[in-house]
């Protein structure tokens, strides 16, 4: 499956410059929020893995991105926050769903799916462990 090099990994500050200490996705920003990132985060409450941590979506290029605390510590021994998957739309219709190579340091592609509830399904479901690590 095709690779893909990511961009640069910023990090989650604790607080934004206003002193808020909520997510991005629930500050008063007076920007318009997508509803396919809300249709990700409440997907997210019914996966399989890791229910106990609270991942968070984040917009990437032209799709979305995952990232959650590695409490299994199996990528950062530290459990810091890594990129779990990268929703992306097709030009052709439906969606592409890449999962982290956190050896290569890529994306790798790893479902195409017809409509956005059929990627998060997967997703959610996680049956190879390509994504919940």
């Amino acid at each position: 499956m095709p690779a893909l090099k990511a961009p640069a990994r910023r990090r989650r500050s604790r607080g934004s410059a206003d002193g808020s200490t909520e997510p991005p996705s629930v500050q008063a920003t007076g920007r318009v929020l997508s509803l396919d990132a809300r249709r990700i985060e409440k997907a997210l409450d019914a996966r399989t893995r890791y229910k106990y941590v609270h991942p968070r979506v984040e917009r990437e290029g032209l799709g979305w991105k995952i990232v959650s605390p590695n409490c299994s510590r199996n990528i950062d021994a530290e459990g810091g926050e890594i990129d779990i998957a990268w929703l992306v739309p097709h030009n052709g219709g439906g969606w592409l769903l890449f999962s982290r190579n956190h050896a290569q340091d890529c994306w790798q592609m790893r479902h195409h799916g017809d409509s956005l509830p059929a990627v998060l399904a997967h997703l959610c479901a996680d049956p190879d462990r390509e994504f919940w690590q």
